[in-house]
């Protein structure tokens, strides 16, 4: 184990609004739990991942992948010795700010706000945890650290062009206290990171489980055939379904030791000794070594000819695609029906946004059906 302690967060400088302590739990605790009690959290059992969530009680949804990014990350965090609590939040966050139908919802849906300042699912959790999520009597929202709605922004990297943050969130509601030219803080790095590490090993396994391709389509990628050799010279009578699960489990292992081996000689090579010296670092301190990133890039290349392009997960996509263009439109003939004074009085497109986005799949199918 590893001791970079001094590389991460582990004192917060506060949120937007004052509050005190709480002798029970630190404020990155507190961030979590504000999460996961959170209504947009739940929601996310409701909504695809790569299959649409009525599809089977089996395939991943956001929920289940935001729980295992999580667990990557503390997994990595706390064997650095960072702040794997921190680490853990924004995890949980990444995906609270995605549509109903997955990455086809979000394309819809920025599309049909092209004109009024369009939709991106990471400055949409933004909108959810500082202005949506109200639960509280003195302010809107969940007043996360400043810490986390830094990393929670900062999902991609550092921000350069400010433009897209000023018309969805609006700079002024951050009260200058994100600089967005720095870097993020190792513990977003490594939520992002395991990100990638999750979907792509999980989506495996759910196209596995839908019949999209086989075990000999997947070994035809040089990472996974050296998994699959090892386990069946072990065992020549193998289970199929077992074998699956192995070979993802060691992929994700293997994946996890890289990060953390190439982590730890970023920082060393980079002279990073500071909290400061990460932020202003202009690379990405976590992140897969050479070797790691052309596997990487050879399993997204994977996934998108035989899954994700897949003729049936495409046909899906665009049911998904067409109920959120319907939906918005007859909710914009007439937005009292389905949403209040007091979420029109702003901004009536991006209220219609909010809306449409926080809806599950099963939601947004129900209420195109009544309403078609």
């Amino acid at each position: 184990m590893k001791n970079f302690s001094k590389l991460g967060i582990f004192k917060s400088k506060g949120r937007i609004y004052k509050e005190g302590n709480n002798i029970y739990r630190t404020a990155f605790q507190r961030d979590r739990d504000r999460i996961i009690h959170s209504s947009a959290f739940r929601r996310l059992k409701h909504k695809t991942q790569v299959f649409v969530n009525t599809e089977g009680d089996h395939f991943r949804t956001r929920i289940t992948h935001s729980i295992e990014v999580a667990q990557i990350a503390r997994t990595i965090s706390k064997y650095l010795n960072l702040n794997d609590d921190l680490a853990e939040t924004l995890s949980l966050a990444h995906d609270l700010g995605h549509t109903p139908f997955g990455h086809a919802g979000e394309e819809a849906l920025n599309k049909c706000m092209k004109d009024y300042g369009g939709f991106d699912h990471n400055l949409q959790t933004l909108r959810i945890v500082m202005f949506l999520e109200n639960k509280y009597i003195k302010y809107n929202g969940l007043n996360l650290t400043i810490e986390t709605l830094d990393g929670l922004l900062k999902h991609n990297g550092s921000i350069q062009d400010v433009s897209k943050v000023e018309r969805l969130i609006g700079l002024r509601y951050l009260k200058k206290k994100i600089l967005f030219n720095r870097s993020p803080s190792l513990e977003a790095q490594i939520s992002s990171l395991s990100d990638d590490i999750a979907y792509n090993n999980h989506d495996i396994q759910d196209g596995f489980k839908a019949k999209l391709f086989k075990i000999k389509d997947l070994i035809k990628i040089d990472f996974f055939n050296k998994i699959y050799k090892s386990h069946k010279q072990k065992n020549k009578n193998y289970n199929e379904d077992i074998l699956i699960y192995q070979i993802i489990r060691d992929s994700i292992n293997l994946m996890v030791k890289d990060v953390i081996e190439n982590t730890i000689r970023n920082i060393r090579k980079n002279n990073i000794k500071t909290l400061t010296d990460v932020h202003i670092s202009k690379i990405q301190l976590v992140n897969f070594s050479n070797k790691f990133k052309i596997i990487d890039k050879q399993i997204r290349s994977f996934l998108r000819k035989r899954m994700y392009d897949n003729k049936n997960v495409r046909i899906k996509n665009n049911k998904g695609k067409k109920i959120i263009y319907s939906l918005f439109k007859i909710i914009e003939k007439k937005p009292n029906k389905f949403l209040t004074k007091n979420q029109l009085k702003n901004n009536k497109y991006r209220a219609i946004s909010d809306y449409i986005s926080g809806m599950t799949d099963r939601y947004a199918i129900n209420l195109y059906k009544e309403n078609k």
